[in-house]
C-alpha cells in the first residue's frame, strides 16, 4: 500500500495535527508502509526520503502558520513515479486542494481529514459573519472525499450537522514511554520555584480561542484565596503570549515552549492539569496530562468533554464559565484523596489509549476503500 499524504502544517510546527502525521509516519515506518508527504518548507533543511518541502510564508492573520505556494509540476512528477492508492489529507486549505484535485484527475480515493473547528474559531476573531462561506466551503471539500475522519464523536456529530457525509473516527492516541509520572523532577520544581506549592498547569498554543480568559479570571480568584500555596505553570507558545505575561496573576510562571523529554518533566512535575479550551476537537494534551499522572480539569465541550468522564478520570466544568472553573479547582486543591484517584483513574485510562490501536483502524479503513473502488488489496 502506498499512501500520499497532503499537509498545510508539518514540522516543526508543534499542534495536534502535526502530532498525529508524526505518529502516523512513525507507524508507516514500523509497518513497511511507502509514504510521501506534500508538506510546507519552514526554516529548515529536510533530508527525509518521505517528505516534498514546497515554499512557504507566515501566515498573516497567524504568523505561527504557513501558506504554502507548492511546485504543482513536481508534485505531479513525484506522484506519477510514486503511484499512491490512497490520498490522505490532512488539510483543507492550499495543499489539501492541491491532493483532492490529484486523486480527483487520477481516480485515487482520498480521505480527508478534520481537526480543527475554524468555524468556533472565527467567533474569537470577530469573523462570525464569514461561518456560512466557510462551512458551505468545508461542505464542498469534504464531500468529494470517500470518508472525513474526525477525532471524537462530538466532533463527528457536528460535521453531520452540517451536512458533511461519511464521516468516521480516527481517534489519538499516547505513548506512555513518552508522557509518564517517573518524569517528575524534583530539581525542575526547585528550578521552577515551586517549592511544596501545588503547581497547576496549562500546556498549548498561548491564545485567544484557548479560552485562556476563562483560565485567567478563575486564577485570578485562586491566587487571592490560596496566596503562595499555588502557582500556575503556562507552558506554550502563541499570539496572545505577551499580554498574558501582563494579565496573568499571581505566581504564575512561563516556560515558553517546550517538547519532548523536557515538556514530559514538566507534565510530570506539576499537580493538576487544566484545559479551558470549549474549541477542540479531541484534546491531545489532555491524554498527555493523565499519561503523567496528573488529574486533570477539562472544559465540558468538544473532545475535552468526551476524554473525561466527570468524577471518575477527571473533573468537567461549564464551558465558558470562570466561577465553574473556579470550583474544580477549589474542590482540587481541598482534596489531596480526590486528586490521587483522579490522577489514577486517568493514568489508567491513557494506557489503554494505544497509536497502534488506531493506526490500525486507519488502514483497515484503507483496505475497504481499495477493496470498494478498484477490487485490489493492499
Amino acid at each position: 500500500m502506498k499512501i500520499a499524504v497532503f499537509t498545510d502544517t508539518f514540522s516543526p510546527e508543534i499542534n495536534g495535527v502535526t502530532n498525529t502525521l508524526g505518529r502516523m509516519t512513525r507507524f508507516f515506518d514500523e509497518n513497511a508502509i511507502e509514504y510521501k508527504i506534500f508538506a510546507p518548507r519552514y526554516d529548515l533543511r529536510d533530508r527525509s526520503p518521505h517528505t516534498e518541502r514546497f515554499y512557504s510564508m507566515k501566515f498573516l492573520l497567524y504568523p505561527q502558520s504557513r501558506f504554502t505556494l507548492p511546485n504543482l509540476f513536481r508534485v505531479d512528477e513525484v506522484l506519477r513515479e510514486f503511484k499512491p492508492d490512497i490520498v490522505q489529507i490532512m488539510t483543507e486549505f492550499n495543499m489539501g486542494f492541491i491532493g483532492l484535485n490529484y486523486a480527483k484527475r487520477n481516480g485515487i480515493a482520498s480521505v480527508s481529514n478534520y481537526s480543527t473547528n475554524f468555524s468556533q474559531y472565527m467567533e474569537y476573531y470577530n469573523l462570525g459573519f464569514a461561518k456560512p462561506a466557510l462551512w458551505d466551503y468545508l461542505r464542498w471539500f469534504h464531500n468529494q472525499n470517500k470518508v472525513t475522519l474526525c477525532p471524537s464523536r462530538e466532533t463527528q456529530r457536528l460535521l453531520e450537522a452540517e451536512g458533511i457525509e461519511n464521516t468516521d473516527i480516527l481517534s489519538r492516541g499516547i505513548d506512555i514511554s513518552d508522557f509518564n509520572p517517573r518524569y517528575r523532577n524534583p530539581a525542575l520544581r526547585e528550578k521552577l520555584g515551586l517549592g511544596d506549592k501545588t503547581a497547576l498547569l496549562y500546556v498549548g498554543r498561548v491564545s485567544i480561542e484557548k479560552d485562556l480568559d476563562v483560565l485567567q479570571a478563575a486564577y485570578r480568584k485562586i491566587s487571592r484565596d490560596y496566596g503562595d500555596e499555588v502557582a500556575l505553570i503556562i507552558t506554550g507558545d502563541g499570539p496572545y503570549l505577551e499580554k498574558a505575561r501582563e494579565t496573568f496573576a499571581g505566581n504564575t510562571l512561563f516556560t515558553g515552549f517546550k517538547r519532548g523529554p523536557e515538556l514530559a518533566e514538566i507534565y510530570a512535575s506539576c499537580d493538576v492539569f487544566v484545559c479551558p479550551s470549549s474549541s477542540e476537537t479531541f484534546g491531545n494534551v489532555v491524554l498527555e496530562a493523565m499519561a503523567s499522572g496528573l488529574p486533570v480539569i477539562g472544559a465540558d465541550a468538544g473532545g475535552v468533554g468526551e476524554l473525561i468522564d466527570h468524577g471518575v478520570n477527571g473533573l468537567t466544568f461549564e464551558a465558558g464559565n470562570p466561577q465553574s472553573l473556579t470550583g474544580r479547582l477549589d474542590e482540587l486543591l481541598k482534596d489531596t484523596a480526590l486528586r490521587q484517584r483522579l490522577a489514577s483513574q486517568g493514568l489508567s485510562f491513557a494506557e489503554g489509549r494505544s497509536w497502534q490501536g488506531v493506526f490500525s483502524g486507519l488502514l483497515e479503513t484503507y483496505g475497504f476503500l481499495l477493496e470498494c473502488d478498484t477490487g485490489k488489496t493492499a
